[in-house]
């Protein structure tokens, strides 16, 4: 079961660390993993498009 979302920007910077497997992140660390993970969605997406017109 997951647990509640917090608000709390140093707790959510705590448990993506702990999802990342990285130490300490900070907020330039998480803007800069959510611009890769933007792009890999973007990517996905577009290859999926792609499959689905043939």
């Amino acid at each position: 079961m997951k647990a509640d979302m917090s608000n709390d920007p140093d707790q959510i910077r705590a448990q993506v660390a702990e999802l990342l497997g990285q130490p300490d992140v900070t907020a330039s660390d998480l803007d800069a993993v959510a611009a890769r993970l933007e792009e890999a969605h973007d990517l996905l997406v577009r290859a999926l498009e792609s499959v689905e017109k043939g």
